[in-house]
């Protein structure tokens, strides 16, 4: 059941991954224990297994949903596969898959994820406290790998849900020297739509499929190759047609030189790209954009002992990026950017007696702007003074910057540690938007002879404890961040208003802190996770509110997440999750007024105001029965089973039975939503 209603409110376990080696295969726990001992503070070890496991809308598995479960994490809004981390927006995450960045991680405006949960095989959040050998994001960088085919026998599965179907299958090429994995995933939303005669002309699907090929050439060599594609598209009649994907392939060879040195090399490729077409009384208007990268990356990671690692490496990236193309009858508009980025870094985890445990890096960070488009000088009113453009490939300015990283653990016994953390990170990607949640046509910009580079820097502290028998662990952390050079739009600006995208922007700072608890429950029939956020994040932009502190888009106090999963047996498992979080900070108009019979309104305060707080319990089932060689699954579940409407649009509108004269418009974007899902495995 899909539901969408109208409301008038006021404005005011000892789990187990495989990590591939040179040699073969590593199990490394995910247990409480290495929990316990992890250095870096602030980050998270994903285990796609026990994600999978929480109950999702539509019954699809969710990774980045699931994300948003965890302490420090916040949805940008219902259903949404786009997420916030201590206080940034979605765009200043960093998502890699093999290495390969990926943008607008989600399918159909965000309800499903773009990654198959069948492909991938493990993945590790950092929430600000990155290593060196990552950068480019200010707020967060998730770090995916897909998984490795079975060298050794062939495994298939097939998946049908009420609104999708996937395949995967792996297997040896060549036994023990050779793999491959494939997984396909398509909906069939249109199917629905085709039946139906009023909106049998509409437009509303996506695929995406993962293609990992792996070769062992020698007991030193491993060569991998990676594929993916996601694309939707999305139709209204003849009178808007949108698409959007991205396309990552990547190639890696990983050798094992003696004296316990690993080098690893990596040539990869990504392309974001979107477009969008409206008919408006008889004028046709486009837009495209793109972001693409071309990646080189070397880095080496040398032991010589059990105590000291020394990782290092370089990498080197050139960005193409066009912010708007627009085509309105026959004028044509564009606005396209090249630059390339350059990075070195060293960093080492040292162990320091039986308790101290340091890692420490830095990275230096080239950012060069290329010739080759027009670049502008500009007034306090964003008015044009001056326009030059270089020559194609000319270096137009180069931004250097120095990232230190320091992470510790310090053992205050067996079962108690505290950690802490400082790091520097920069962005030079920036992504404008005109609302709180991201959309596949958000603009993009970077770095310019004008916009300067995102500067973040985080300091965090944390406690870990387990008791005894692993059976629970605790975790409580505090951070502040500060950030410089945010970008926002300017008053009266929006996203159509200018094609040179400066002319909408003002620049500030940015500051956000928290504090967050989470606590694990591993052993028995009942596990499971309970997570606390309580968090601020405000901007000051001279220009913008009068060039006071505000509120940010993205700003939540509380944030509140119960995971419970039960297995009774061999065959049957439940689970259950309920979330709470404060309303979205919005801006809503202070006054009204007419002008020639139009209404207009009068925004004083920028996010002054908060939407109604969301909550929802979901539930799910999961029956697994094995006969013969193959395993039958059945999911079944209830998103959202209490049926709460929470806000998805806030609009504000005339209303003369209102003291206020307006009223707040509330539309929701989902009822009570059950699912379910079949799976055969072989």
């Amino acid at each position: 059941m899909f539901v969408c209603m109208g409301l008038t409110l006021h404005a005011q376990t000892d789990d187990v991954v495989r990590e591939d080696t040179l040699q073969g295969v590593t199990v490394m726990s995910r247990s409480a224990q290495r929990r316990l001992s992890e250095v870096q503070v602030g980050v998270e070890r994903i285990d796609v297994g026990t994600m999978a496991k929480v109950p999702a809308l539509f019954g699809e598995r969710d990774i980045t949903k699931s994300l948003q479960l965890l302490p420090g994490v916040k949805s940008e809004g219902e259903a949404s596969s786009g997420y916030q981390v201590r206080g940034g927006t979605s765009s200043q995450n960093l998502i890699l898959l093999d290495g390969a960045t990926i943008y607008n991680a989600g399918h159909l405006m965000g309800l499903f994820s773009t990654f198959n949960d069948n492909a991938l095989s493990n993945a590790a959040l950092y929430k600000g406290m990155v290593p060196a050998n990552f950068g480019g994001a200010t707020s967060s960088v998730l770090d995916i790998s897909t998984k490795v085919g079975d060298m050794d026998n062939v495994h298939l599965s097939a998946s049908v849900g009420l609104l999708s179907a996937n395949v995967a299958a792996e297997g040896p090429i060549q036994k023990e020297k050779s793999s491959f994995l494939f997984a396909g995933r398509r909906s069939y939303l249109d199917l629905f739509l085709k039946a139906s005669e009023k909106y049998k002309d509409n437009t509303l699907n996506f695929h995406d499929a993962n293609l990992q090929l792996t070769f062992r050439l020698s007991p030193n060599d491993r060569l991998a190759l990676s594929f993916f594609r996601g694309h939707d598209n999305m139709g209204l009649e003849e009178l808007m047609d949108m698409n959007w994907g991205n396309t990552a392939a990547n190639v890696s060879w990983l050798h094992n030189h003696k004296d316990q040195l690993y080098a690893h090399t990596q040539l990869t490729f990504s392309d974001f790209n979107d477009k969008v077409g409206i008919d408006m009384l008889n004028i046709y208007y486009t837009m495209k954009g793109f972001i693409r990268h071309f990646t080189f990356h070397h880095d080496q990671r040398w032991t010589p002992s059990n105590k000291l690692t020394v990782k290092y490496g370089v990498e080197s990236t050139f960005l193409q990026l066009q912010s708007a193309e627009w085509d309105i009858n026959l004028l044509h508009q564009r606005e396209k950017r090249d630059a390339w980025s350059n990075a070195l870094w060293i960093g080492q985890e040292y162990i320091i007696g039986d308790r101290v445990n340091l890692s420490a890096g830095l990275r230096v960070r080239f950012h060069s702007v290329l010739g080759g488009a027009p670049y502008y000088e500009m007034d306090e009113k964003g008015n044009i003074t001056h326009t030059i453009t270089p020559k194609k490939g000319k270096l137009v300015k180069t931004y250097c910057n120095l990232e230190p990283r320091l992470s510790a653990n310090i053992k205050l016994s067996p079962h108690h540690a505290i950690k802490v953390g400082y790091s520097r990170t920069t962005q030079d990607v920036h992504a404008i938007r005109a609302a709180s949640m991201s959309m596949p046509f958000d603009r993009y910009t970077m770095t310019s002879n004008w916009l300067k580079p995102e500067l973040a820097d985080q300091v965090a502290m944390g406690w870990n404890g387990v008791i005894k028998d692993a059976g629970y662990d605790f975790t409580a952390e505090g951070y502040y961040k500060w950030v410089r050079n945010v970008y926002d739009y300017r008053d009266g600006k929006s996203f159509y208003s200018e094609i040179e995208i400066e002319r909408l922007l003002l620049g500030g700072k940015g500051r956000s802190y928290g504090l967050e608890f989470c606590a694990h429950k591993n052993k028995g029939k009942l596990t499971g996770w309970a997570s606390y956020t309580l968090a601020w994040s405000e901007n000051k932009i001279p220009g913008i509110n009068q060039g006071r502190w505000y509120t940010a888009s993205n700003d939540r106090r509380h944030d509140f997440s119960i995971i419970a999963i039960y297995k009774t047996g061999p065959a049957w498992e439940f689970s259950a999750m309920w979330h709470y979080n404060t309303g979205q900070a919005l801006t809503a108009p202070s006054a009204k007024y007419e002008i020639d019979g139009r209404t207009f309104y009068y925004y004083a305060e920028r996010n002054g105001y908060r939407a109604p707080a969301n909550h929802r319990l979901d539930l799910g089932a999961t029956y697994t029965k094995k006969w013969r060689k193959t395993t039958h699954v059945w999911n079944m579940g209830v998103y959202n089973a209490y049926n709460r409407y929470n806000p998805f649009v806030i609009r504000f509108e005339n209303d003369d039975d209102e003291p206020s004269g307006t009223s707040a418009v509330l539309t929701a974007m989902f009822g009570i939503v059950p699912s379910v899902s079949f799976t055969i495995k072989y």
